[in-house]
C-alpha cells in the first residue's frame, strides 16, 4: 500500500513586481494556512515519511512551514526543479521514479498540473485543488512505478477554507 499526498503551495504575494514567478513569496494568508493545513494532518495521525517540494520560493516556503509543523526535518525536504509548473506527465514520471523505501509521501508543487495529477490517478473530479489544498491517494501497489491512471483512491481532499 502506498499514500500520496499532493500539496498545492499556499497563497503567495504579488505585491513584489520586480520578482519573477520563480521568488514570489508567500502572503500573510500563505503563512497562515500553512501550519493549518500541518495540523490538520496530525490531528488525522498521519504517517508521512518524505517530503518533496518544487524549488519555488512559494511551494518550499510551503513545504517547510508544514515540515516543521509536522514534525518532519525541514532540511530533508528534497527538492525537485521538475516540479515547478509541471505538467501531468511530468509528476507522473515523478511519482513513478519515487523511492519505494517510503510508503508514504507528500510533494508540493503548482496549478494546473497539480489538479491536474490528481484527477488522472484518482479518477477524481476536481475543478481546482485550492491555494495550500491537500489531496490523500492511496494505491493498492507496493512500488511507486504502477501508479496509472485511475488506479488511486482519493481518500479526501482537503483545504484552508474547508470548515
Amino acid at each position: 500500500m502506498k499514500k500520496l499526498f499532493v500539496n498545492r503551495h499556499a497563497k503567495s504575494s504579488w505585491d513584489h513586481q520586480g520578482l519573477s514567478d520563480f521568488e514570489r513569496p508567500l502572503n500573510n494568508r500563505g503563512f497562515e494556512d500553512a501550519p493549518k493545513m500541518a495540523e490538520r494532518l496530525k490531528s488525522r495521525k498521519e504517517k508521512i515519511e518524505k517530503f518533496i517540494s518544487s524549488p519555488a520560493k512559494r511551494a518550499i516556503s510551503t513545504a517547510q512551514i508544514m515540515a516543521e509543523y509536522y514534525g518532519y526535518d525541514p532540511d530533508k525536504i528534497e527538492q525537485k526543479p521538475e516540479l515547478y509548473h509541471a505538467n501531468n506527465g511530468t509528476i507522473l514520471n515523478l511519482i513513478n521514479d519515487f523511492d519505494d523505501a517510503f510508503d508514504s509521501i507528500i510533494f508540493f508543487g503548482h496549478n494546473p498540473g497539480i489538479t491536474d495529477i490528481v484527477n488522472h490517478i484518482a479518477g477524481a473530479q476536481i475543478h481546482n485543488l485550492p491555494t495550500c489544498g491537500i489531496c490523500r491517494i492511496d494505491f493498492d501497489i507496493d512500488e511507486w512505478k504502477m501508479v496509472s491512471a485511475e488506479n488511486g483512491k482519493l481518500i479526501y481532499f482537503d483545504y484552508p477554507k474547508n470548515n
